[in-house]
C-alpha cells in the first residue's frame, strides 16, 4: 500500500526557516552549505525506509506556495519584505539537493548540500517527514488516540493558562504526525478562548496552522544563522555577526535572540548594550533554565537595563510541570514565555518520541570557494554539541572553553 503524501502544504513549515532565508538571501545571498541528520538514540529504521524518505522528498517538488498563504504572511508577519514573497513564488523544491541511504543494520542517513537561500527550507520538512513516516511504517500510529489527544491537549493549556505562561506550540520537526499537531492547536486555541487565567497560548511556529487556525506565527531563528557565519568568519565573533545581519534585515523586528550557538561566556562577551536596547529579549534552549536566566538577569542590570522590561523564551526541552516551575520564578524577573515542542506534539502514552535533528556542519562564502569551512553547534549542554568531534574540539579552543 502507497503511503500518502506527508508534507502537503508550502507553508507546513516552522516560521524560523522562512525568517532565516530571507536574512540569507539578504545578507549571505552566494553561500553555500552542509546539513547532516543525526538520530542521538542511534535508532533502527524499517527496511525501505530511506527509499520512502527520497519518495516523499520527490512529491514535495510539486508543493508550492499559494496566494492564500501568502496573504496570511503579509497580514501577520509584516516583518518581511514583499520581495521576498516574490521569490517564494518562484521556489521548488529540488530533491537531488538531498542524499538519503540506510545502512545494513538499518541506520539512517540523510545529507543535504546546496545554495543555503535554497537548501535551509529542507530542515523542519524533512525532520516531520521522518518522524511521521517512522510510526506509520512501524505500525504505531494505528496506536494513536486523537480524541483523547484532543483532551489530554486542552488540560495541559489550561493548568498553562492559569498558571499564568504565556505559550506556543514549537512541534513541528518531532511531531508524531501532522494530525497530532493540529489536533494540539486546534484543542489549545478554543481552551485558550473558554478558560479563565492570566496566562494565554500565544500561537504556534507552525505557519499553515497559525493560517487555518487564525493565529499569530511564532519564531525568529535557529543555530544554523550562527554556525554558518562561525564556519566563514569564526566563533570568536559569529554572535555579534548575527546580531548585525539580523538587525540588517529586520531593523528591530523579530528581536528575540537564540545566544547559546557557543554558549553564554563568548555571546556575553558579543552583548553590548546597543544590541541589548535593539532585541527585545533571548531565547534559552540549553544549560539549566534557572542558571541562565540568573546570567540574563545580570547581564542585562550591568548594562544598566531592567530585565523586567525584557522577554525571555525558555524552549529548553520542557514540559507543562517545568514551565510552570520556572513562571513562579521568571516572572519576578523578566517577561518569561514558553515555546514547547516534543511534549505537546509527540506525547501519545507508550510512544517513544524520535531524537533527531538536521545540523548545518560545513560552509562555503560562495559557490567559487574551493573548499570548504567545517563548523559546529556547542550550546551549554555537552550532550548537544553538533558536528565532527575534532572540529567541536578547535572551537572549544578557540574560544577559551577548553
Amino acid at each position: 500500500m502507497e503511503i500518502p503524501q506527508i508534507i502537503t502544504h508550502f507553508t507546513d513549515d516552522d516560521l524560523y526557516k522562512f525568517t532565516m532565508c530571507c536574512a540569507v538571501i539578504d545578507n549571505y545571498p552566494r553561500a553555500q552549505v552542509k546539513y547532516r541528520f543525526t538520530d542521538r538514540d542511534n535508532r533502527i529504521y524499517p527496511s525501505g525506509f530511506s527509499d520512502e524518505v527520497s519518495r516523499q522528498l520527490r512529491l514535495l517538488e510539486n508543493v508550492t506556495i499559494t496566494d492564500e498563504e501568502i496573504c496570511f504572511m503579509k497580514r501577520r508577519c509584516s516583518y518581511l519584505p514583499f520581495w521576498f514573497y516574490d521569490f517564494l513564488k518562484g521556489f521548488r523544491y529540488d530533491s537531488s539537493k538531498v542524499k538519503v541511504t540506510q545502512d545494513p543494520e538499518g541506520h539512517l542517513s540523510v545529507e543535504i548540500e546546496g545554495g543555503w537561500y535554497e537548501t535551509i527550507l529542507f530542515e523542519v520538512k524533512i525532520l516531520a517527514i521522518i518522524s511521521e513516516l517512522y510510526y506509520i511504517m512501524t505500525g504505531e500510529t494505528e496506536t494513536m488516540d486523537l480524541a483523547d489527544y484532543a483532551v489530554r491537549s486542552s488540560e495541559k493549556a489550561r493548568r498553562l493558562i492559569e498558571a499564568g505562561c504565556k505559550f506556543s506550540d514549537f512541534g513541528t520537526r518531532r511531531r508524531a504526525s501532522f494530525a497530532a499537531q493540529e489536533t494540539v492547536v486546534k484543542a489549545m486555541k478554543e481552551t485558550d478562548g473558554s478558560c479563565k487565567g492570566p496566562g494565554k497560548f500565544v500561537g504556534t511556529s507552525n505557519v499553515w496552522l497559525a493560517m487555518k487556525y487564525d493565529l499569530l506565527p511564532i519564531g525568529t531563528m535557529a543555530h544554523e544563522l550562527i554556525c554558518a557565519i562561525a564556519g566563514m568568519y569564526g566563533p570568536q565573533m559569529a554572535n555579534y555577526l548575527a546580531m548585525q545581519a539580523w538587525t540588517n534585515t529586520f531593523n528591530g523586528a523579530l528581536g528575540t535572540f537564540l545566544y547559546d550557538t557557543y554558549g553564554w561566556r563568548i555571546f556575553s562577551l558579543n552583548f553590548s548594550e546597543a544590541f541589548a536596547n535593539m532585541f527585545k529579549g533571548l531565547r534559552v534552549d540549553s544549560g539549566d533554565n534557572l542558571d541562565q536566566l540568573n546570567k540574563i538577569v545580570e547581564k542585562y542590570r550591568s548594562l544598566g537595563i531592567n530585565p523586567l522590561t525584557r522577554q525571555v523564551v525558555f524552549s529548553n526541552a520542557l514540559n507543562v510541570d517545568s514551565a510552570i516551575e520556572l513562571q513562579k520564578v521568571a516572572e519576578k524577573v523578566c517577561q518569561p514565555s514558553f515555546g514547547i515542542g516534543t511534549h505537546f506534539t509527540n506525547d501519545f502514552p507508550g510512544l517513544r518520541h524520535l531524537n533527531i535533528v538536521i545540523k548545518l556542519v560545513a560552509v562555503k562564502i560562495t559557490e567559487s570557494w574551493t573548499f570548504w569551512n567545517d563548523t559546529c553547534k556547542l550550546s551549554e549542554d555537552a550532550g548537544k554539541h553538533s558536528g565532527d568531534p575534532a572540529v567541536a574540539t578547535r572551537f572549544l579552543q578557540a574560544l577559551h572553553l577548553e
